[in-house]
């Protein structure tokens, strides 16, 4: 089959969404179909050009090109899953979350407060319940994104769970004296969150954050708080990593921080089990407690200061028990039989 993974990106910036798509094309180039990736620019600001990327993206005919038929389009991200065509699926990362569960959190939503930011979320949430039916079938990624589009669409669909990117190359590794905590730097991945714990850990817990920030703004503050609490020694910023880096990151942890809020999915979660490490999350992460058993795999703790330093200091103070929480989450992801195949076969069915 000739097939179209039809997304969005920020130019210059590259996450989770970019991940995932590559590694749907080349699932299904391995299948020995033909695959490519229909990136659309996407900018949000001000709120006036959402609705011009929605009837953009409504607008673009990717029934043919240059006499060739495409057999099937796979719908990703909003606004790109309006994309005409009368053989699409969707397998949806997340909507417009703005328009949904981000619009009373202040921290998180900037389309709330400008003067037309109501009448672009009505039109978000008019759209999507309009043309997100169009599609042969509505797969998600997670049972949450599932539970959203259910509460605020009433759409049922299918949460398909797929494998992170070089799901093979994960390796464990006597544990080191640091949490690893990989992420884009941002308010809604909540490293300060994790930094007010770190000043309130009975122990010297140390911390290792990768990851670039969403605006420089976001390092700026958090750095400033590390010198004002006198963490510098217990803090260190990676920044970006390799590959390589990242493998080692987690093979040498003594557990994984990913406090998030209300994540999508959250590679990092299923990275820290390939890598045989604890996780620890919050009640409120979303994605994460769909892999993390309290006790088990990790600790879900409340999203407080005061609760994520007093977990830090059990993991911290029991080593073994912190060893064998990560055997039984990767023991537990091998369970879930997540692979590719069954990603494929799912959404050509």
């Amino acid at each position: 089959m000739r097939l179209l993974i039809a997304t969005v990106q920020i130019p210059f910036m590259r996450g989770g969404a970019e991940m995932h798509a590559e590694g749907l094309q080349s699932a299904l180039r391995t299948a020995g179909h033909e695959a490519e990736i229909v990136a659309i620019p996407f900018k949000w600001y001000p709120p006036e050009r959402i609705l011009d990327h929605m009837l953009a993206c409504r607008l673009l005919d990717l029934t043919n090109f240059s006499g060739i038929d495409v057999d099937r389009v796979i719908g990703l991200k909003f606004p790109a899953y309006y994309v005409r065509h009368p053989n699409k699926v969707l397998w949806i990362l997340h909507q417009h979350r703005q328009a949904y569960d981000l619009w009373d959190r202040p921290e998180a939503c900037d389309l709330k407060f400008h003067p037309r930011g109501a009448e672009v979320c009505g039109a978000i949430r008019a759209a999507d319940r309009e043309l997100l039916p169009d599609a042969k079938a509505i797969f998600t990624n997670s049972q949450n994104v599932s539970a959203r589009l259910k509460k605020y669409c009433g759409m049922d669909s299918v949460p398909l769970y797929h494998p992170p990117r070089n799901a093979d190359r994960f390796y464990c590794s006597d544990s080191g004296d640091y949490f690893f905590f990989p992420s884009r730097i941002g308010r809604l991945k909540r490293q300060k969150l994790i930094l007010e714990a770190l000043a309130g850990t009975h122990h010297q817990v140390q911390v290792r954050f990768a990851g670039i920030p969403e605006h420089p703004a976001d390092l700026d503050e958090l750095t400033k708080f590390v010198r004002q609490s006198g963490l510098d020694r217990r803090v260190a910023w990676l920044g970006w990593i390799s590959e390589e880096q990242k493998f080692q990151e987690y093979a040498s942890a003594l557990g994984v921080l990913y406090p998030v809020l209300d994540e999508d999915y959250g590679y990092v979660t299923l990275e820290a089990m390939l890598s045989g490490k604890p996780v620890i999350t919050c009640t409120d992460s979303g994605g994460p407690n769909e892999f993390v058993m309290d006790g088990r795999t990790g600790l879900a703790a409340d999203p407080s200061a005061a609760a994520l330093a007093a977990a830090m200091d059990r993991l911290w103070e029991n080593r073994q028990a912190a060893a064998q929480m990560g055997r039984s989450g990767r023991d537990h992801y091998a369970s879930l039989n997540i692979s590719w195949r069954t990603v494929v076969r799912s959404l050509l069915a």
